[in-house]
């Protein structure tokens, strides 16, 4: 294990996305739990002032806190490779392909791993082959009720169900104000539930599974963050037999797309206990109401040793 002697880490948080509130908030409670674990710990934004500082006094490793485009797409990976600073968490590529949801769904479907039909719209399509027809065939080909959201992004901004036809062009309307292209999957009914997985050098491991019920049914960004709009059980009220499946599909999604370190897989769990994945997070949620640390609490583990170990392993990956 690192002691705080050993390595000087760096959280970066905040950035331009809309979901910079909740990446300070994530990026808080990591420095904290590391300084709780012993390790040095300090908190920076991804500003303009970001890499004078990394070229100046380098830190020995980055743990990335940043929700949204700015920690997820695969950018920062990339310049973060570029000054050779290691970081926990999965590389460019892999981070790339799990930002874009419908590349991660061809890539699960592709390695026969169950993800809802959808269809991708960019914003330009709808609007040059028009939208009601858009609309129609959309509905004609999925069905009802649909799940409308964007493409790239993430806590649930921009995010509607559609039940009946009359409200899908608004649906699309509030996706495109958060990105420019936008997912229309086909809304499959069941227990909201995600898998966050470690590896802390023995193999990805799955954390107990975290059920998710938000008051009015949606899982939206006001579900997520604020308190008495979701109650979460971990593990997960499931069969042994469903909990199992659940956390094999999970694993074999983080495997597909070639993750490393950590990540969080949100799955919907029908009443016939087939689970189909919902997305991939590279970079989950660390506040007091997200997923990742409630399942690292019901399996009795410290969050902060876990980053720890994490901060270790990318240090040693670097120097091998």
């Amino acid at each position: 294990m690192v002691t705080g002697d050993d390595v000087r880490v760096m959280v970066l948080a905040g950035g331009l996305s809309y979901e910079r509130d909740v990446s300070l908030r994530s990026g808080r409670r990591a420095v904290d739990a590391l300084r709780a674990a012993g390790i040095q710990a300090e908190m920076r934004d991804a500003d303009v002032s970001l890499l004078p500082s990394l070229q100046e006094d380098p830190p020995d490793a980055v743990v990335i806190a940043l929700h949204g485009a700015t920690g997820e797409d695969g950018s920062l990976r990339g310049v973060l490779d570029l000054t050779g600073i290691p970081y926990v968490g999965c590389d460019a590529r892999a981070s790339r392909l799990a930002w874009d949801k419908p590349s991660a769904k061809s890539m699960l479907r592709e390695a026969g791993i169950p993800t809802p039909d959808w269809v991708a719209l960019p914003h330009d399509r709808f609007s040059e082959l028009g939208a009601v027809a858009v609309l129609d065939r959309i509905v004609d080909r999925l069905g009802l009720p649909l799940m409308v959201k964007p493409a790239q992004g993430g806590s649930g901004l921009g995010a509607a169900v559609v039940r009946e036809d009359t409200a899908l062009p608004a649906a699309m309307v509030g996706c495109f104000a958060y990105d420019s292209t936008a997912l229309v999957e086909k809304f499959v009914p069941g227990k909201d539930v995600a898998v966050s997985i470690i590896d802390l050098g023995s193999g990805p491991q799955a954390l107990p599974i975290v059920e998710i019920v938000p008051r009015d049914g949606v899982y939206d960004y006001a579900a997520r963050y604020t308190a008495g709009l979701t109650t979460w059980h971990a593990p997960a009220r499931l069969s042994p037999d469903v909990a199992a499946t659940v956390a094999e599909t999970a694993l074999a999604a983080h495997k597909a797309l070639g993750l490393r370190d950590l990540s969080r897989v949100d799955l919907i769990v029908p009443d016939d206990g087939a689970p189909q994945v919902l997305g991939i997070n590279v970079s989950p949620g660390m506040t007091e109401t997200s997923l990742l640390p409630l399942a690292v609490q019901a399996a009795g583990l410290d969050l902060g040793r876990i980053l720890a170990t994490l901060v270790e392993r990318a240090v040693a990956r670097s120097a091998a």
